[in-house]
């Protein structure tokens, strides 16, 4: 799929793994959660630091939802080459993700166990477990069919309450980056605290 080979992405974390990971002693890890929205890949919200820190901030106030504990909320930002994206924002990537939503839901049919569900507050569905697990089916057959590995997977979300009565607009849509490999991601660099950071 074609998409704009180099993005900038921004990474909610601690600070001390940002320091890591900014002095070269660190890289960042891939998310394996059976609840990551778009699979196992390490995450970045594209073009917006102030969500990557507003996510930081959430998972320090709320430990149970990440593997990983944020004492002190910070950023990095990442200059990422999508190579070849599994992109959302474009219909063949549309329909390769409703195709193998199709196949995995025959072979789970076929073995007689149900598929995952999303759940959390609706419409948001905050805990993806559907999702991932199509998302996951999708690489892991492409690559059992000898098809090109997807390096990145793009997303839009529309998230949140409306902005207004009757708008077409919600308060947290956001554009999110899972990254497949790491190789992908060309460098790091160190978020200037402006308004909304910090």
């Amino acid at each position: 799929m074609w998409t704009p080979s180099w993005v900038v992405g921004y990474h909610g974390c601690d600070l001390a793994v940002a320091e890591l990971v900014l002095s070269g002693e660190a890289n960042l890890k891939v998310s394996e959660n059976d609840y990551d929205w778009l699979g196992s890949g390490i995450y970045f919200w594209e073009n917006d630091a102030s969500r990557a820190h507003e996510w930081a901030e959430f998972v320090r106030d709320h430990p149970q939802v990440s593997a990983h504990l944020i004492r002190q909320p910070a950023v990095i930002g990442a200059v990422i080459d999508l190579g070849h994206c599994l992109d959302l924002l474009e219909a063949e990537s549309i329909r390769l993700v409703r195709d193998a939503y199709g196949d995995l839901e025959k072979v789970a049919a076929e073995v007689n166990l149900p598929l995952p569900v999303n759940a959390g507050p609706k419409p948001d569905y905050p805990v993806r477990r559907l999702d991932c697990a199509v998302m996951n089916y999708l690489h892991v057959n492409r690559q059992a069919e000898g098809n090109r590995p997807f390096d990145s997977v793009r997303a839009p979300f529309t998230e949140g309450a409306l902005l207004y009565l009757g708008a077409g607009f919600h308060s947290r849509t956001h554009l999110q980056l899972c990254v497949r490999k790491e190789a992908q991601i060309i460098g790091y660099f160190r978020v200037r605290e402006r308004g909304g950071l910090g």
